[in-house]
């Protein structure tokens, strides 16, 4: 469950990101695929660092309540937004 957050979380992430910063935006399609992996990753290493037990997820629900879901959603949009970025200034470098 919380892979699909983190996944959703990039695509909005990396969409968001390509509308603030119009020289990176690469379009909405690339936008969002880059995003979804900054997602997954950004997901990823924040279960990692044990941020779902940081937010008060205890026992058999661990990665269900409220508080580990808004660090997922964080976690996956601020990564979907860091790659959608870095794959921005690669393609502009490369033109």
């Amino acid at each position: 469950m919380e892979l699909i957050i983190s996944l959703i979380a990039g695509a909005v992430g990396g969409n968001a990101a390509g509308k603030a910063v119009p020289s990176l935006n690469q379009g909405t399609l690339i936008n969002s695929i880059s995003g979804i992996v900054g997602g997954g990753l950004g997901g990823t290493i924040l279960g990692m660092l044990g941020a779902p037990d940081m937010a008060g997820a205890m026992g058999g629900a661990a990665g269900l309540d409220i508080g580990s879901i808004v660090g997922q959603l964080a976690g996956g949009g601020v990564g979907g937004g860091v790659v959608m970025a870095i794959v921005g200034l690669i393609r502009s470098k490369m033109s």
